[in-house]
């Protein structure tokens, strides 16, 4: 069992002080946050062209990002298996870091909005091998969570991610043309909208009765806006309506927000950027995808402004995750932003 203290560095992966450093091993898993961000403001600008008639092409380009991102991704975190395995299996030993073993596969669950214009059968390959892994996932990491005893200290937001993530799952099923997947959409909303209740009620304690997260692991309570906000879609995508509850979800979204857009704006006082803040990317485009959703429901000048306000924002802030890591990549310093 770890110290409390190990969670001050979650996204990057641990380095054994007994193995000798190797090829790419201070890449974290959690840069997959990237490919999540990437593809989920494609999706949300996707949603903008066809509601308020913005240029496709920007959706288009970004979803191209996107898959060129997991590709280099993929290819570098296999490089880094294959040259000192040790290292992956002490990242995924983390009680923090492991978690983030489930962005990947997430990716590969909503690669297919990029996908499906390419290649029907390649999206639905990636669909498939996401819904299963992030399946096997969820189980191995619910094990772990009822068999290991753990600290409130290493209670952090990248917990919702392994479980929860299972709201991903029915979210492309709509552009696979298959039928009788409705209890595979089911499945994965019902187990996802179950345990993001008691995830949430363990991390608000974990923030009011312990030590305040650490400066880069600040940007990571964004991810508490994916219950709502991929739920939401997750719902809608499933029941084919927007009800009661997907209303309900929506407006909990919108109360959550501010709150954590707050904390957000005063990291750059506090610490310099990491890769590890990609985590905030994903929550941020499904916001916006949820937002631009309930606005062509309720088509209201109020909801339209607030959608256009949420995609603004989340694609100014990807665009400066993005910029600052290309930019540490350009210079070298991969290794010193991970």
């Amino acid at each position: 069992m770890q110290a409390a203290d190990s969670v001050a560095a979650p996204t990057p992966a641990p380095k054994p002080a007994q193995a000798p450093s190797t090829t790419l091993s201070y890449l974290p898993v959690g840069m997959f946050g990237s490919v999540m961000g990437l593809t989920g403001l494609s999706i949300a600008w996707h949603l903008a062209h066809q509601h308020f008639g913005l240029p496709a092409w920007i959706g288009q380009a970004i979803g191209a990002l996107a898959v060129l991102d997991f590709i280099v991704l993929a290819i570098a975190y296999a490089v880094k298996a294959a040259s000192g395995f040790a290292a992956v299996k002490a990242e995924f030993a983390n009680p923090v870091a492991g978690n983030l073993f489930g962005t990947p596969l997430i990716s590969l669950l909503l690669l297919p909005f990029v996908l499906v214009d390419v290649s029907l059968e390649l999206a639905r390959l990636s669909w498939v091998l996401g819904a299963v892994l992030m399946t096997v996932f969820g189980w191995a990491i619910v094990i772990r969570w009822i068999t290991v005893r753990h600290t409130g200290a290493q209670i952090a937001p990248t917990w919702i991610v392994p479980v929860v993530g299972m709201l991903d799952v029915p979210l492309a099923v709509p552009l696979l043309q298959w039928d009788g997947l409705h209890g595979v959409m089911m499945f994965g909303t019902a187990v996802g909208l179950f345990f993001a209740l008691p995830l949430l009620t363990m991390l608000l304690i974990r923030l009011a009765m312990e030590d305040p997260l650490p400066a880069p692991l600040q940007p990571s309570l964004l991810i508490v806006l994916a219950p709502f906000a991929v739920g939401f879609s997750a719902y809608v995508t499933t029941t084919g309506q927007i009800d009661g509850f997907a209303e309900g979800l929506y407006m909990v979204m919108l109360f959550v927000l501010p709150i954590l857009l707050g904390r957000l704006r005063h990291l750059p006082h506090c610490s310099p950027f990491r890769v590890s803040w990609w985590a905030a990317s994903f929550p941020l485009a499904a916001t916006a995808v949820a937002a631009l959703k309930y606005a062509d429901h309720a088509r209201h000048p109020v909801t339209d402004a607030i959608a256009a306000l949420i995609l603004a924002i989340a694609s100014l802030i990807i665009a400066v995750f993005a910029v600052q890591t290309l930019g540490g990549v350009a210079r070298g310093k991969l290794r010193d932003l991970s």
